[in-house]
């Protein structure tokens, strides 16, 4: 499986503040990478990083060979490769089919009816297609953000904690989504979460970022049952390791 993002001397500062700094990272082609750690590690600065949305302060990042570093800005061809779902999702003032086809129609892009239906069914939303977006439930909001993306059929998708605070029924059914897209279109997914439960079930490999250093990157398995450092044993247990 070949790298689809690979990072290398990465760091991020504010004034004499280090708060991301990877010396190497690889992110393969079509897996689902979680993120874990406690708030404030660097999480959702790495994934500002990789939806090349702030450069870092040293080092590079290489998107498909591509570099992206402080002094190279990314391509608008790269951004649009790349999509996030944020945890609190901003909704336009307008149906929920029209926020989901909003992307599309900046890209001077047309979705076919049959697949923005389909779109609409596989997050539980097709009955509430012409309903103000505004009206949502929190959990329906957040089905809608991520439908907003998955119809963009992004090459990566960045996931910042995208079913945090949510009940059961709308944590399945983002859940069940995100697993399809990479079953079945091999979209690269990066999911920060602090539900291990979830990095657990939808992760094919797990990195665990403390006060913005990787600590431990292995296989989802490995991870939880016989990880290699024992911050990572420590973080599985639920012990204060920050």
């Amino acid at each position: 499986m070949s790298d689809l993002y690979t990072l290398q001397g990465v760091t991020v500062r504010y004034g004499a503040h280090t708060v991301l700094a990877v010396d190497k990272l690889a992110i393969r082609r079509g897996e689902i990478l979680s993120v874990v750690g406690p708030s404030g590690a660097g999480k959702s600065t790495l994934l500002r990083l990789l939806n090349f949305l702030q450069p870092p302060t040293s080092g590079a990042i290489h998107f498909d060979g591509i570099p992206f570093s402080a002094d190279r800005a990314a391509t608008l061809e790269m951004r649009r490769r790349v999509t996030t779902v944020f945890q609190r999702p901003v909704l336009l003032r307008r149906s929920v089919e029209a926020n989901i086809t909003y992307g599309l129609r900046l890209r001077g892009q047309r979705g076919e009816a049959a697949a923005l239906h389909a779109t609409l069914a596989s997050v539980g939303l097709a009955e509430l297609a012409q309903q103000p977006a505004r009206t949502l439930s929190s959990g329906e909001a957040q089905r809608v953000a991520l439908a907003r993306a998955l119809v963009l059929r992004p090459e990566a998708l960045l996931l910042d904690e995208p079913t945090a605070n949510l009940d059961p029924y709308n944590v399945g059914l983002i859940e069940q989504n995100i697993a399809r897209l990479n079953q079945e279109q091999q979209t690269t997914i990066v999911l920060v979460t602090h539900n291990l439960h979830q990095a657990r079930r939808l992760a094919h490999r797990v990195l665990l970022l403390l006060d913005g250093h990787p600590v431990e990157t292995a296989a989802t398995q490995t991870f939880f049952e016989c990880p290699h450092d024992p911050r990572t044993a420590a973080f599985v247990r639920g012990d204060m390791v920050y």
